[in-house]
């Protein structure tokens, strides 16, 4: 198997390692925008007060 993204001194292992850590970084982000996408308007309004009722600044 050549080495072609990473090279230590694990080998090979070096390789698997890191298209493993790659995998799971771009399902966590699929996940997280798939989330995003089913969320409702009023789902993102109570992210935005973040737990503050009541604290709404008027702009200009």
């Amino acid at each position: 198997m050549p080495v072609i993204l990473a090279h230590g001194a694990l080998g090979p292992f070096d390789e698997i390692i890191f298209i493993g850590i790659a995998v799971i970084f771009v399902m966590m982000m699929a996940v997280s925008w798939f989330r995003s996408q089913a969320m409702t308007e009023d789902d993102f309004e109570d992210e935005d007060s973040l737990g503050k009722e009541g604290e709404h600044f008027e702009l200009q």
